[in-house]
């Protein structure tokens, strides 16, 4: 009998089981967080210091709820690193699901952003409501990442509950292995927000500048010039 699982309801003992899955602590693993990130405009951080502003107006009347921290928070970030405009596509409430067939399970579940260049996932986002810590959505986002179709590529994600975020990277294998970023905090000084804008632009490149994607468009040019 096949058994139907949640994405909420893994934990990371159960990726570490059936996926493989490993924890790397090796810096080298994951430079895309840390360097030649892309400078962040004097517009830019006008607008960040603006959401800054939104959200802690927003704190003074609690509960915030994961549509809010969507609208508020998340979708000004998405827009300012071109994340709407082509070749990226935004999917809400993308629909994944695993299939482990030698186990009889299937692990189903609703990407809350998937930002999407060409077949290419740029980053699976994970928002939860305020109150909640960035830990409850760990082995949730793993769970969606390992569901991306593109083994061969890298995959990336994005936990945020509106005040803190985080990034992380897996790549898929016979052991599949993922690294974190530090957390950024919206409320620190200097305003965090300004580098997970820089990072979304950096990882947006790095999806723009994949031999998939620049594969694709030489291929478009010898159709248009024949």
């Amino acid at each position: 009998m096949v058994q139907t699982l949640s994405a909420q309801e893994i934990t990371l003992e159960k990726l570490r089981e059936k996926f493989n899955l490993e924890l790397v602590k090796n810096d080298k693993f994951f430079p895309e967080w840390q360097y030649e990130l892309p400078e962040i405009s004097a517009g830019e951080k006008q607008r960040l210091d603006r959401v800054q502003t939104s959200y802690s107006n927003l704190l003074e009347e609690p509960p915030i709820l994961e549509n809010t921290v969507k609208m508020v928070v998340l979708s000004p970030l998405l827009d300012l690193a071109n994340l709407y405009l082509p070749p990226f596509r935004i999917k809400s409430e993308k629909t994944i699901k695993i299939s482990l067939e030698d186990e009889g399970i299937i692990i189903k579940g609703k990407i809350d952003v998937l930002a999407v260049c060409e077949q290419i996932w740029v980053m699976a986002i994970e928002s939860k409501k305020a109150a909640f810590s960035l830990e409850v959505g760990r082995s949730q986002l793993l769970t969606y990442m390992l569901a991306n179709p593109n083994s061969n590529q890298a995959t990336y994600g994005l936990i945020t509950n509106g005040n803190s975020f985080r990034f992380l990277k897996l790549v898929k294998g016979e052991t599949s292995q993922y690294a974190v970023s530090r957390i950024f905090d919206i409320f620190n000084p200097g305003n965090d927000l300004y580098h997970v804008l820089s990072i979304l632009k950096s990882l947006a490149n790095l999806a723009l500048n994949s031999p998939p994607f620049l594969n694709r468009e030489v291929g478009n040019s010898i159709m248009d010039n024949g």
